[in-house]
């Protein structure tokens, strides 16, 4: 997630958050391989191959972003190349496109700016648009999952992605709305949420916030795709590489956090069938304390709020799964998987 750049200005005044703390994380050395796993405005990519990164592979599985970072990888040839996938296939990115070892990731998890400010994209209850919310802008929409789904599974979803406390509330107002006429913009589901709930007093967020957020988790799988990919990562890096990730809600944090906490600690793995407890050796070197925006960045951008940047380097040992529910990720249905069994 990004800030946007000033009216006027061309690409690279577009700065993400974090960028210094991020190349610091990294440690971008002269002639290394680097993976922006969430291309987005190509800003990391863009710092890494002025830091003299050899090589940068973005990845996006928006197709407008990597249509826009095209004259990025036209101006640096053979430095920069750009890969439309999930971030959750890094390991295959990397198999097909890296000419050597991976020295560094960066993850930015969420939405980019750029999605958030283009109404036609229903990311936003602040600029009226469809709903929409697809990052890969295929598959289950937004308005489908608010059309289509179970109430019980509506529920579910903002309660567990949204952490939202009158999850109930919301979901029965939306089955009695689309009886009468489709949920089909974002202002209607914000105006449906805002219904269920008090006016908020200054300085509280807006009403529809957390049910825009788990909305938009549960279109993209979000929370489904970061553990994959860091899993992904685990395999994809060279011992003492970094894996830099910033995250801008609770639930992206905590299994951020967790992953690095049981990646760093040494563990005893068994099994029915060999029950003797094995010691498996530390993925990851302890992490580094959490970094947070300073002052001045949240006042250039206020979307900087609430990032939080966790890194860790990587040892030489095995990879090893990572299990979604070790990590704290909620149980609740994501679109596709409601799709999948025709939203019973």
């Amino acid at each position: 997630m990004s800030g946007q750049a000033p009216a006027g200005q061309t690409a690279p005044a577009h700065v993400p958050v974090l960028l210094e703390e991020v190349m610091a994380a990294l440690e971008p050395i002269r002639g290394g391989t680097f993976i922006d796993g969430t291309f987005g405005a190509g800003g990391y990519s863009r710092a890494l191959l002025a830091r003299g990164a050899a090589q940068v592979i973005g990845v996006d599985r928006d197709p407008d972003a990597l249509a826009a970072g095209t004259a990025l990888a036209a101006a640096n040839p053979g430095r920069l190349t750009l890969a439309e996938a999930e971030f959750a296939a890094l390991d295959r990115v990397a198999a097909e496109h890296a000419r050597a070892p991976v020295d560094g990731i960066v993850l930015d998890i969420g939405v980019s700016s750029m999605q958030l400010d283009e109404a036609g994209r229903g990311f936003s209850f602040l600029r009226d648009g469809p709903l929409d919310m697809r990052m890969s802008q295929s598959g289950p929409s937004a308005a489908d999952l608010a059309n289509r789904a179970q109430e019980r599974d509506l529920a579910d979803i903002l309660f567990h992605f949204g952490e939202e406390r009158a999850a109930r509330r919301i979901a029965r107002a939306i089955v009695v709305a689309r009886a009468a006429e489709p949920v089909a913009t974002t202002g209607s589901l914000a105006g449906i949420v805002e219904a269920c709930l008090p006016r908020p007093r200054p300085g509280q967020i807006h009403p529809a916030t957390r049910s825009f957020q788990a909305f938009r988790i549960a279109v993209n799988d979000e929370l489904g795709q970061l553990v994959r990919a860091l899993g992904a990562a685990e395999r994809v890096l060279a011992p003492g590489g970094r894996l830099a990730v910033v995250t801008f809600h609770s639930l992206e944090d905590r299994v951020v956090k967790r992953y690095f906490q049981f990646a760093s600690a040494e563990a005893a793995q068994g099994s029915r069938h060999a029950p003797a407890a094995v010691a498996v050796p530390a993925r990851f070197e302890r992490p580094a304390k959490p970094v947070v925006a300073g002052p001045e960045e949240v006042a250039r951008n206020p979307r900087a709020r609430s990032a939080r940047l966790r890194c860790a380097r990587r040892t030489a040992a095995r990879p090893v799964a990572a299990d979604p529910a070790q990590l704290g990720v909620p149980k609740a249905p994501v679109a596709a998987e409601l799709a999948a069994r025709g939203w019973r």
